[in-house]
């Protein structure tokens, strides 16, 4: 008798026979399906082809526009960063201007107090 606390022990050949029913199951159905089927072997290939092709055009598809979303967002990403780069340029050189500035006054004023010394 199982207490209500715990838990059955699992083991790896009920997994085993899980899976081996399944398996059998899928086969059993996969045959059934073919002896039952309304219409020729012949016509089920040409039907499963058919699909087939138009699978692999849908697929073809979504790759397709994946890809294109995926270089769109490149090349946003890419205009982007060169964008942030020239802006990021842009505030470097007016620091740098800035501090040239500083320095040159800098420079005049010890230049005058030396003169006038």
């Amino acid at each position: 008798m199982v207490n209500e606390n715990q838990q059955p022990e699992y083991r790896g050949s009920n997994i085993f026979s899980v899976l081996l029913g399944v398996l059998v199951g899928g086969l059993a159905g996969a045959v059934t399906m073919l002896l039952l089927a309304p219409q020729s072997g012949k016509d089920t290939r040409t039907q499963i082809q058919e699909k087939s092709i138009e699978l692999r055009d849908r697929t073809t598809g979504m790759v397709e526009d994946v890809m294109a979303q995926v270089r769109l967002d490149r090349d946003k990403l890419t205009v982007g960063g060169r964008q942030k780069a020239r802006e990021l340029l842009e505030q470097g050189q007016a620091l740098v201007a800035e501090q040239l500035d500083r320095v040159s006054d800098v420079a005049q004023a010890g230049k005058k107090a030396i003169q006038s010394s």
